[in-house]
């Protein structure tokens, strides 16, 4: 900065200083302190703190003497060094630093400065606590989430006026799936302290009952440490270890046969590391989303393959699902929104993008590929497709759309359930039943497809209607198709967790899909956080 353009910003800053103070400059300017000149300098360039000093006529919220601003100033320290009990990185606040300006503070200047200091490092923690250190759309970009940040200066204000360590205990998320994965946290960090899980079991073949020798042994040992057996000196692949190696299935959304197969002994191998990184991520995923989700709401977790009804706090439905196939433009994204309305014996309006792919390239081969599908010209009249010669189009002249009539052999099924976003995306029935019982169901477009749609939209008409059962296979039976909209609309929220937790038993894990955790976690290491290893 040119000593000119300082000179501007010194007077600037006191110009507004002098009239926040009084109204009147001229003669106001005598009370101007070196303080709050410094203050005013100092948060000039940062709207929110600049707005509270200037509402707060420039007076200290930290510095200032007495038990009150040692009480902000112990709990503020005390919050960030802690801050890696929540999974952030305590260097990110620099506590030290910090401490030492202060100590350092020779003049009203200096004290000015170093108050505007902490007013930026508080407001970092108190974001980064409660809505997360990294921003998901830098990530990847199939994370759409619209983080509810909070207003920056409401920050100042909120602290100004409430006890500090009961207004920084209140930031992070205070939902009980924060609270168990931190639980899930410390305990593992207590483990790693302690060596981990011991040696892995090898992956060359697979395990099952009756087997004996060492690898069982191995995998005796790596069930016991992870508390799924109790103690035993056998080699031999019996029963207990069955019933064991069946229980790890099912938390690790495994198919739960009680052999130990090649997917099951990776899952098994994976170290307390990759389990903590898991687990953190997840917390991080957790400050994203830490807003009201709604009474009533769907869960979709894209990596456990199931749709959910929680009203107040419980699961009252479940589903299998299908999610998009992991590549590039089929991925789901994570997003919320709010569903509104079903769509019983759905038309399937193809999307452009699968039309020109996909339908376009079989159309230019042979017209009467894809036979089931109708072709729509823009005066909407059916197009006869002997007529055409589908070599000269492209993907980007491509001029008709394509449609599914409804009917059992619809792509979409008989049901669809909507809540518009610019996404695309919906949950909806499918006649492609055979790719439930998989154990990886990565397999769509981008849309959600649920294993049981005709029990999901009962559940979702039961708040409108005596009979939703009798209701729906009604209008269902019409073969029309009908909009029905729900009279409450239910959120949505499309998420994306490795790492999970039920108010019952252990943390379930799940396979990172689509590589996000992995993204996310490199992130947040390259902000500084660290697995730590804890004594005790």
């Amino acid at each position: 900065m040119s000593v000119f353009a300082q000179i501007c910003r010194r007077f600037a800053a006191t110009w507004v200083l002098i009239v926040a103070i009084s109204g009147v400059a001229t003669a106001a300017y005598p009370q101007v302190t070196a303080f709050k000149q410094a203050v005013a300098e100092t948060a000039a360039r940062d709207k929110a703190v600049a707005a509270f000093y200037r509402d707060a006529t420039y007076e200290p919220l930290w510095t200032g003497k007495g038990n009150k601003f040692r009480e902000r100033r112990k709990a503020l320290f005390k919050a960030m060094q802690s801050a890696d009990d929540h999974g952030l990185s305590v260097d990110r606040y620099d506590v030290e630093k910090l401490k030492q300006i202060l100590a350092s503070a020779k003049t009203s200047r200096d004290l000015g400065k170093a108050e505007v200091m902490l007013s930026k490092a508080f407001l970092k923690y108190a974001r980064d606590i409660q809505t997360g250190m990294v921003v998901p759309g830098r990530i990847d970009s199939g994370i759409v989430r619209k983080v509810p940040y909070r207003d920056r200066q409401k920050y100042l204000e909120n602290f100004a006026k409430s006890a500090p360590s009961r207004y920084l205990k209140s930031l992070p998320p205070q939902t009980p799936e924060y609270a168990r994965l931190m639980k899930e946290k410390m305990r593992l960090e207590r483990l790693l302290a302690k060596g981990g899980w011991g040696d892995k079991v090898p992956a060359s073949k697979s395990l099952k009952p009756g087997d004996s020798g060492n690898s069982v042994a191995l995998l005796r040992n790596r069930l016991i440490r992870q508390g799924y057996l109790k103690r035993s000196s056998t080699q031999t692949y019996d029963t207990a270890i069955q019933k064991a190696v069946q229980k790890f299935q099912v938390d690790n959304g495994l198919a739960a046969d009680g052999v130990a197969g090649k997917g099951t002994i990776v899952e098994l191998n994976k170290s307390v590391e990759d389990r903590l990184k898991s687990v953190m991520v997840a917390m991080e995923r957790e400050r994203w989303t830490n807003m009201p989700r709604g009474k009533r709401h769907i869960m979709v977790n894209l990596t456990d393959f199931t749709a959910k009804v929680v009203d107040n706090g419980k699961v009252t439905f479940v589903s299998r699902t299908v999610v998009g196939k992991n590549q590039s433009d089929r991925r789901s994204p994570e997003f919320s929104d709010v569903m509104e309305h079903m769509v019983i014996n759905p038309t399937w309006n193809v999307p452009r993008s699968i039309a020109t792919k996909e339908y376009l390239p079989m159309l230019q081969k042979n017209p009467n590929a894809v036979s089931h599908l109708r072709l729509i010209d823009q005066s909407g009249r059916t197009v006869t497709r002997g007529n055409v010669d589908f070599t000269q189009f492209s993907t980007k002249n491509f001029p008709f759309d394509i449609k599914q009539s409804p009917g059992r052999s619809n792509a979409l099924g008989l049901v669809k359930f909507m809540f518009p976003n610019r996404h695309n995306i919906y949950l909806h029935d499918t006649p492609a039943k055979n790719l439930f019982s998989r154990e990886v169901r990565a397999y769509s477009h981008g849309c959600i497809r649920l294993h049981q749609p005709f029990e999901f939209a009962y559940t979702l008409l039961s708040r409108q209607e005596s009979r939703p059962k009798d209701f729906f296979h009604k209008t269902l039976d019409t073969g029309r198709e009908t909009q029905v909209n729900l009279e409450q609309h239910v959120p949505v929220h499309i998420m994306y967790r490795t790492a999970f937790t039920n108010a019952k038993g252990p943390v379930q894990y799940r396979r990172d899909v689509y590589g996000r955790d992995a993204k996310i976690w490199k992130a947040l290491a390259k902000e500084g956080v660290v697995l730590r290893a804890v004594r005790g």
